[in-house]
């Protein structure tokens, strides 16, 4: 008997500090990579408090989520790592989010408090290396390259990578 997977939801934060991003740095079998920071939503939790915990646990700062930017679907059948991702679907919801922290203190405090198992560290990443690393979703990161975050609309943008 199989069981099915449900779909999950994540909230991913864009935390900008002038043309730089934050990201997780991240350790696969095929080396390193990034994401935005975020997680899977619990049940009974606003998409909201999601991100202030996540920003939390994977990067180690408090911050104040405020628009939202885009909302992404993974359909894991129908990327490259369907192999062993054939049955995971996720909707992810991505706000900008500000840290309450002065900006001078920024890169020291970033320390996260319980990292993702394949986590192994933060890193800011300015707008124009997003292209060059390997990064997911990478769509979401080559648009935010080319027209920066507040030159983005709230937009669905579908199952894409």
């Amino acid at each position: 008997m199989s069981s099915i997977r449900p779909i999950r939801n994540s909230a991913r934060a864009i935390i900008m500090n002038q043309n730089q991003v934050l990201l997780t740095k991240n350790m696969d079998e095929f080396g390193e990579f990034y994401m935005f920071p975020g997680g899977g939503q619990d049940k009974g939790e606003p998409l909201s408090d999601t991100v202030i915990r996540e920003c939390n646990e994977e990067v180690g700062l408090q911050v104040v989520p405020g628009d939202m930017v885009c909302i992404r679907e993974y359909i894991g059948n129908n990327h490259e790592f369907a192999e062993w991702d054939h049955d995971f679907h996720q909707v992810e919801f991505y706000f900008k989010c500000k840290p309450i922290i002065e900006e001078a203190q920024l890169i020291m405090n970033c320390v996260p408090t319980n990292p993702d198992n394949d986590q192994i560290g933060v890193e800011w990443m300015d707008l124009s290396q997003l292209k060059s690393i390997r990064i997911y979703p990478k769509t979401l990161a080559h648009m935010f390259s080319d027209y920066g975050i507040d030159g983005l609309p709230s937009f669905y943008v579908g199952d894409v990578n």
